[in-house]
């Protein structure tokens, strides 16, 4: 079974005043156009590893995440676009929304358990399905060497070479994968961390890059942490989709693309630099956030 969803993402250019006061041309890779559920880097993390399931012989997709969690909902529809079962343990008491909801609607299965239970995973893999032979793990955000392999193909899509490529973390395949593929570029990465301690990012990278990577780690832009966000935050989206039509989110993009702002405003970039931003999907974070935007 070839698993592809043969859609090379779009780069387009961002226009803003900020840019053309300091010479700068900025671009997006609208990796949210993928799929309109398995967008971004979700489905380059799962590409290579439901070939893996497959070629194991395995048909039930296990994974993990949070009650909003974009990996459980592609992680869902991945599985039911190819033909396999799949369970989502989710993290913390049972409740219902609009993520769930299209987890379960794609055929997911749900387990809530509590915080401590949810730290050891592969425990609570082994506790539900250590007799069944057609489960394959997948830990939470999809994050694997496989996942990686999948992330750095985004490179070779590429129309041009650019000084700057810029991406949210929230663990650090997705860094690692587009660094593989950036190997012997002069392009100089910049990881944008979502979670507070962001530091350990460079653990991640380190653990899944296949050579001594250079890049930038802007540890600044949390907002909080995880999911946190502050008004400052909420309006630059606001504004940012409302000038360029493209959706954001608080969670990963939205953070990112503020960083580039920032540091576009302090003068980070020379004159003249070319930079992309990777937009990794994961819009229906939006969903759980609304009353913020209102």
């Amino acid at each position: 079974m070839i698993f592809d969803l043969e859609i090379c993402s779009p780069v387009q250019q961002i226009k803003h005043p900020l840019f053309d006061e300091k010479g700068l041309q900025v671009f997006i890779k609208r990796d949210d156009m993928i799929h309109p559920v398995i967008s971004g880097n979700k489905w380059r993390k799962l590409k290579y590893t439901l070939a893996n399931a497959h070629n194991a012989g395995k048909t039930h997709l296990v994974t993990f995440g949070g009650a909003y969690s974009n990996h459980l909902l592609a992680t869902a529809a991945a599985a039911a676009k190819f033909g396999f079962k799949s369970t989502g343990f989710v993290r913390g008491e049972e409740v219902t929304n609009d993520t769930l909801f299209l987890c379960h609607l794609h055929g997911m299965q749900l387990i809530f358990v509590d915080r401590e239970s949810y730290r050891d995973k592969q425990t609570l893999f082994d506790q539900y399905f250590s007799n069944d032979t057609s489960a394959f793990f997948i830990d939470e955000g999809g994050a694997s060497a496989a996942a990686a392999q999948g992330c750095s193909e985004l490179v070779a899509e590429l129309p041009q070479t650019y000084d700057h490529i810029f991406c949210a973390c929230g663990t650090g395949t997705t860094a690692a994968g587009i660094l593989n593929g950036l190997q012997h570029l002069p392009t100089l990465f910049h990881a944008v961390p979502v979670l507070k301690g962001g530091e350990f990012i460079a653990d991640e990278i380190k653990q899944y890059t296949t050579h001594n990577p250079m890049y930038e780690l802007h540890t600044q832009y949390h907002f909080g942490g995880y999911a946190k966000s502050t008004p400052e935050l909420i309006d630059f989206i606001k504004d940012f989709i409302a000038s360029t039509g493209i959706l954001i989110e608080p969670v990963y993009t939205g953070k990112m693309m503020y960083a580039l702002f920032d540091l576009a405003r302090k003068d980070h970039f020379k004159p003249g630099s070319n930079i992309l931003a990777v937009h990794t999907g994961g819009l229906f974070g939006l969903l759980g956030m609304k009353e913020k935007f209102l």
